[in-house]
């Protein structure tokens, strides 16, 4: 072990400490920097036990991030790509589903502001709003200018 090496632990408590990272990105990060006779699941493994390592912080940390300019589905399908289990995103789409509209009409406003009023504009509305995720049901509600009922 060289002086300027990082063990695999240092390397990611650093990642960790930059932003949640889910088991299955730490592992992509660290593969390249197993040396011989390092075990990477029992570094996983002990970060984990220690709480470092949490697929519900993660999730919440990209709901927290992502969830205000995408759509469920593209929020989901970010988290299923982190390696989070089916229930950690089941929980997720509940939270999400709820605030749907909402999210669609201010990520519309701030891109639009107003209804369209040729079928070309309306076409442009509805593919920018489904390319972010936003399901077609609540892409209809905002292109025909319902906005969401506020609590």
């Amino acid at each position: 072990m060289g002086f300027q090496t990082i063990s695999l632990t240092g390397r990611a408590l650093k990642y960790l400490s930059q932003r949640e990272h889910s088991r299955l990105e730490l592992e992509r990060k660290l593969a390249p920097h197993v040396e011989e006779g390092e075990d990477l699941a029992a570094v996983l493994d002990a970060l984990e036990a220690k709480g470092f390592i949490s697929p519900e912080r993660v999730a919440q940390s990209v709901i927290y991030r992502r969830s205000s300019k995408l759509g469920t589905a593209r929020v989901l399908h970010e988290l299923r790509s982190k390696g989070l289990d089916d229930d950690v995103v089941r929980a997720a789409a509940e939270q999400l589903r709820d605030t749907e509209h909402a999210r669609a009409w201010d990520v519309w406003q701030r891109k639009f502001g107003a209804v369209a009023t040729t079928p070309q504009e309306r076409m442009k509305q509805m593919r920018f709003l489904a390319s972010r995720g936003f399901g077609g049901d609540v892409v209809g509600k905002v292109l025909r200018g319902q906005a969401p009922e506020s609590d």
